[in-house]
């Protein structure tokens, strides 16, 4: 004895369709249907409504054009004649509806033909999306991501001000005594491996301390925090000016001959001499005195160097200040 198979029960078509409703109503889906011909609505659930504003009665047996500016109006029918020229592929497309009310919203809008018996479009259907939580999302990101950057870019400058707290001197925004050690090793391992030359500058303020006892300390610290300012100015960004101690301060030039760092710190000494510093009403005036040398012109060695910046420095100065002083040259005998 066989057994045939029960014949499947088909659920009603009105039942099928009141399921279907159903469900894009707590999807959160519109829906609208259109006559493909006149473009006029028949079908609009709540969903619907809401996201173009408008209710069921005011749609219904209506056109985009009666209810929709004419600029609206002419989109949502550009988009119905693309799905019906496509027959039966889908077309998707976002909208910034312009509703009645003046408010406007965007929204995502799936839109597929639906064919009669002889196979002519009847209905043109589309399934609506309110984007306002997706668009509320990407903003909220964007501002994340946006306010993150700022605070890495914080960040960042605050690692750079504390570098710079313990590489600087306050007073003058120079380099300090161990940048300045660690750029000539730099410097010189640098030059001695590509065979180039670089030169060391080594400053001091004429009659410092005598200024001090005549004008006051706060005259003497203006007129070092001039000089600060100056070095910065006239040096490159791969050079290093330096505050080495009270009234001692150096410059290396990277790359630089003796001949160039003589006319470079020339034109230095003139604008120190020539520099007015205001204070209280009274005009400072200050001078400086400079001893360059260079490698390997002058000194063969790091030491040599500084020896050597050093002497030529105090020659400057025995010659009674404001004066630029070169090192002398080494010859090596054969």
């Amino acid at each position: 004895m066989s057994l045939s198979p029960a014949p499947s029960a088909q659920p009603p078509a009105d039942s099928l369709a009141a399921a279907l409703l159903g469900l894009l109503e707590l999807s959160g889906a519109g829906l609208t249907v259109k006559d493909a011909t006149s473009g006029r609505y028949e079908q609009v659930n709540a969903v619907a409504e809401r996201i173009l504003g408008l209710t069921a009665d005011t749609l219904l047996g209506r056109t985009d054009a009666d209810v929709f500016g004419s600029s609206q109006a002419m989109a949502l029918r550009a988009a119905d004649q693309q799905t019906l020229a496509q027959r039966g592929e889908p077309s998707r497309a976002e909208h910034r509806l312009e509703r009645p009310d003046g408010s406007r919203l965007d929204c995502h809008a799936v839109r597929s033909v639906v064919l009669d018996a002889t196979g002519a479009p009847r209905w043109v259907v589309a399934l609506w999306t309110d984007l306002s939580n997706e668009r509320k999302r990407e903003t909220q990101l964007q501002a994340a991501l946006m306010q993150l950057e700022q605070q890495q870019q914080a960040n960042h400058h605050l690692r750079r001000e504390m570098q710079d707290h313990h590489v600087r001197d306050e007073a003058t925004g120079l380099y300090q005594r161990m940048h300045f050690e660690e750029q000539l090793r730099r410097e010189s391992d640098l030059s001695a491996r590509e065979h180039r030359e670089f030169a060391l500058v080594t400053i001091s303020i004429d009659g410092l301390d005598s200024f001090a006892e005549q004008r006051g300390q706060a005259a003497r610290d203006r007129v070092i925090e001039a000089l600060g300012r100056l070095l910065r100015a006239n040096t490159r960004a791969m050079d290093s000016p330096c505050r080495l101690g009270t009234d001692r301060f150096s410059i290396l030039l990277s790359g630089v001959g003796l001949a160039t760092a003589h006319a470079r710190m020339e034109g230095l000494r003139r604008q120190c001499a020539e520099h007015i510093v205001a204070l209280s009403g009274q005009q400072l005036n200050f001078t400086v005195s400079m001893g360059v040398a260079s490698y390997p012109h002058t000194a063969g060695t790091v030491e040599q160097l500084l020896r050597s910046s050093e002497l030529a420095l105090a020659q400057a100065r025995e010659r009674g200040g404001n004066r630029v002083v070169l090192a002398s040259i080494q010859f090596e005998m054969n």
